[in-house]
């Protein structure tokens, strides 16, 4: 019988190396997967997970499985800053002494994280405020404000990682630079085993949000684009996910997600056509969201926000690629076909 890629447990995916999946308490994406790595020394885990009653639990008895247990864990290698990766690797470290590495380019993130001191998504609150989605901004505050916020989930890592060769353990990685879900995401490449760690940058079966962080938005979507490119050979390389079952071809998947934002640009292009001059929510609306196809209408408030902002950092990519212009009025953007 076939288990689902998210029920618990210690699977293995190649020799030595470990995937499991620790649940996640409101999210769709149900689990993110942390592997354990078995080096000379010990274990190095890449990514920690979300620090919230029961991890702890659960990673135990994954590690139990394999005859291993926290105690082993002397790095943590994070791909990037969002707190179902980051905020149980600090946990870890607090408990048991490890190591946790982080992307050097999440570090104004985290010291925007850290002096905020809440959950608000203030920079998602302000792109849809330039969307014209003031209901749906105040909303998703509503529904941030009142979250569990522990600045010492926020400590900084032991070490800011830069591209490169990393050896830990008699265990060789390279750290390869993927800005574009957040500015600082890295993977992690094994090639002596053909293997990519892609946190959420490749994910086999949804498209990663884009932007979802703090901080100025600096064309997040044309990062992100640009990333996939340096992956879009990769065809030796077997995905290790963060979310979803592991295994495809790394390369395949990242033309997939190129191919994927050269169709919703061309359907952002047309909306716009059809409906200039107008904003980003108007042009959310007019498009569908998800595997299922599903109107915006129908998506909670989170999903709202998350499909409100994407819309936005496409029309951006458009209007700095010229194919669209963009003037603001009283704060809200509004877009029309460049002449």
């Amino acid at each position: 019988m076939s288990t689902h890629w998210a029920e618990p447990g210690c699977y293995p995916v190649a020799d030595g190396i470990h995937r499991i999946p620790l649940q996640l308490p409101q999210d769709g994406l149900r689990a993110v997967n942390v592997y354990a790595l078995e080096t000379d020394t010990g274990l190095v885990l890449i990514d920690g997970g979300w620090h919230r009653p029961g991890t702890y639990r659960e990673l135990t008895a994954g590690l139990a499985r394999i005859g291993r247990s926290p105690d082993d864990i002397h790095d943590v290698l994070v791909t990037h800053i969002h707190r179902d990766h980051y905020t149980f690797a600090v946990e870890l470290r607090r408990r048991h002494g490890c190591r946790v590495h982080l992307g050097a380019g999440e570090s104004a993130g985290l010291a925007e994280i850290r002096a905020l001191g809440n959950n608000v998504p203030t920079s998602s609150l302000r792109e849809l405020r330039r969307a014209g989605a003031t209901d749906i901004a105040a909303r998703a505050y509503a529904d941030s404000i009142g979250e569990p916020f522990d600045v010492a989930d926020w400590a900084a890592p032991d070490r800011w990682l830069q591209p490169g060769t990393l050896t830990l353990g008699g265990y060789e990685l390279e750290v390869r630079a993927t800005p574009g879900h957040t500015k600082g995401h890295v993977v992690f490449q094994d090639r002596a085993r053909r293997l990519l760690f892609t946190g959420d940058h490749l994910l086999p079966t949804i498209t990663p949000s884009i932007g979802f962080e703090l901080g100025i938005w600096e064309l997040p979507l044309d990062n992100y684009l640009s990333s996939l490119a340096l992956l879009r050979d990769d065809d030796d390389q077997t995905m290790l996910p963060a979310h979803g079952p592991d295994g495809g071809n790394a390369g395949r998947r990242a033309r997939d997600l190129l191919d994927h934002h050269d169709r919703r640009f061309g359907q952002i292009r047309t909306a716009v056509t059809e409906l200039a001059p107008c904003t980003g929510l108007e042009v959310a609306r007019a498009l569908t969201w998800t595997r299922r196809e599903r109107p915006f209408d129908t998506l909670d408030t989170f999903n709202q926000m998350v499909a409100a902002c994407e819309t936005m950092a496409h029309l951006d990519v458009l209007v700095a690629r010229n194919d669209l212009t963009g003037e603001t009025d009283s704060g809200i953007d509004f877009f029309a076909p460049a002449l």
